[in-house]
Order: C-alpha cells, then sequence, then structure tokens
C-alpha cells in the first residue's frame, strides 16, 4: 500500500506548498528557529542523561560484619 511512498516529485512538491504557504522571506527565520529549537532540544535530552549517571564511582560497600562481630 505505501511502497514508494515518498518519491521525488512528491518533496518537491512537499517545498513549493512550504514556499507558498510561509513565503520566501519567512523560510530562513522559520529554518534558524527550528534549527535552534532542535539544539536546545538535544542539549536538555543530554543533561537528562548525564543527571542519571553520576560522574564519581559508587562508593564501596562497607565490609561484611564477622561470624562473631556484634554491631552496636
Amino acid at each position: 500500500m505505501f511502497r514508494n511512498a515518498l518519491e521525488p516529485w512528491h518533496v518537491l512538491i512537499l517545498v513549493a506548498v512550504v514556499v507558498l504557504i510561509f513565503g520566501s522571506k519567512k523560510l530562513p527565520d522559520t529554518a534558524r528557529a527550528l534549527g535552534k529549537s532542535m539544539r536546545i532540544l538535544k542539549s536538555e535530552t543530554k543533561a537528562m542523561k548525564d543527571d542519571g549517571a553520576p560522574n564519581e564511582p559508587p562508593p564501596e560497600p562497607e565490609p561484611a560484619p564477622g561470624p562473631g562481630t556484634i554491631k552496636h
């Protein structure tokens, strides 16, 4: 059903419609705003990933008490 759904002439028509809707004067501003939004999104997702993984190694566990040791 969707075989060869996106052919080169589809892309050409899509570009023509976008130019007609936004106009050639606003396209650079729109592309710049989209790029800036993508950079912000990328930096925020990287920050979220970094929050989950600490930079320091986890502390070493204390040795387990021996069989006759009483813990206070």
